[in-house]
């Protein structure tokens, strides 16, 4: 029997062959092939005639349509997520709509909103000018709100407005077309934050778990931009975390994010997830109350997916280890210094930000309380 093979699906990058992001998800891949003892068949070709089954490492969410024009049927079939929507893949499902008669997408899911309504940050999911105005008044009225595209990573494009006037400049810039299809969110702007990262990765067998939080660094710009992410990672599934002796902030995190998760396979249907990562955030209100949500949801290859496989070889190695702590690093520079004891994913020069390095180092001797 033709052994599987690993294979990239990642069309929208072709454009931009030099970029860190697919440079990466190539080792990533690699990496992943070698783990399950499959072959690396590079970028997936329809075609091309491959000799065996077919795991996929896709660079987005998937959409069930994209799914079965791929063959993929089950979590077992790739690492990263399949939704029913397209729109169930950004965080413009993490709030309700300012009106129960408000614009939104087919497959919409109100009591998704509803269940995680104590677990999220105060804020609107709105696909059109007319609700952003009525999510702003609402929201201004309790302090500064923060308008973010619901497509973007990393926080790009976001922005903290403190009145209707500055939300009108920050609505000129998008099309109603283009905000009926992907919507916008607006949402309470906390300071003083700390953003945990809480997530389940399954590859065959192997199945771990982590928290963890993220750092930022400066790019080739000076801007501050993410830097990496620092995880504890634990063999077993989210709710193993919760066995852990974790701070309190954490534990919160981790039960807020498994809310979350359960809401999201709960009210969407056909969710299929090999990798689900959550972003919590952790901050002071306006108003100078401690507050905590869930930000957004990752259910594909992201920026911890390093610090993840490198932690999951370890495993590999040594089933007797219950936890690791593993770090993902970007650094831009010409002459970044890389531990001896990393794995390097991407060093060179990318063709839109320059140069960047990017590694993942993990520590077997994790402390076993969290």
């Amino acid at each position: 029997m033709a052994r599987r093979m690993v294979v990239l699906d990642s069309p929208h990058e072709r454009a931009y062959p030099l970029s860190h992001e697919h440079g990466t998800r190539i080792e990533l891949a690699r990496r992943l092939a070698s783990f399950k003892g499959f072959d690396f068949a590079g970028e997936y070709d329809p075609s091309r005639r491959y000799k065996g089954p077919l795991y996929f490492v896709p660079s987005d969410t998937l959409t069930s349509e994209r799914a079965n024009q791929l063959g993929i049927r089950s979590e077992g079939d790739l690492l990263g997520g399949v939704v029913p929507y397209a729109f169930a893949a950004t965080k413009v499902i993490t709030h309700p709509l300012v009106e129960p008669d408000a614009c939104a997408p087919a497959g919409w899911s109100r009591d998704f909103a509803h269940h995680v309504h104590d677990h999220v940050l105060v804020g609107f999911s709105v696909f059109t000018h007319e609700d952003a105005r009525r999510a702003g008044a609402r929201l201004l009225g309790q302090g500064p709100v923060r308008v973010k595209p619901v497509r973007a990573s990393g926080g790009q494009g976001q922005k903290v407005i403190s009145s209707a006037a500055e939300l009108e400049g920050a609505l000129r810039s998008l099309h109603a077309t283009a905000l009926l299809q992907d919507g916008l969110v607006l949402e309470e702007n906390l300071n003083d934050v700390t953003t945990y990262s809480v997530g389940e990765i399954r590859v065959a067998e192997h199945v771990a778990s982590y928290w963890g939080t993220q750092r930022l660094t400066r790019d080739n710009s000076g801007a501050a931009v993410y830097g990496g992410s620092d995880l504890t990672v634990l063999q077993g599934d989210l709710a193993s975390l919760l066995q852990l002796e974790l701070p309190d902030e954490v534990r919160r995190a981790v039960e807020h994010a498994r809310v979350y998760d359960t809401a999201a396979s709960t009210h969407f249907p056909g969710l299929v997830a090999s990798r689900r990562n959550y972003d919590v955030a952790a901050g002071m209100s306006a108003g100078g109350r401690r507050r905590m949500g869930v930000l957004e949801q990752s259910w594909r290859i992201g920026g911890s997916s390093s610090a993840e496989i490198v932690a999951l070889e370890s495993f590999q190695a040594d089933p007797t280890l219950r936890v690791v702590r593993a770090a993902s690093v970007e650094l831009y520079s010409d002459s970044a210094a890389v531990p001896a004891n990393a794995s390097v994913f991407f060093r060179g020069i990318d063709d839109r930000v320059g140069p960047i390095t990017k590694f993942a180092v993990v520590d077997r001797n994790g402390d076993t309380r969290g």
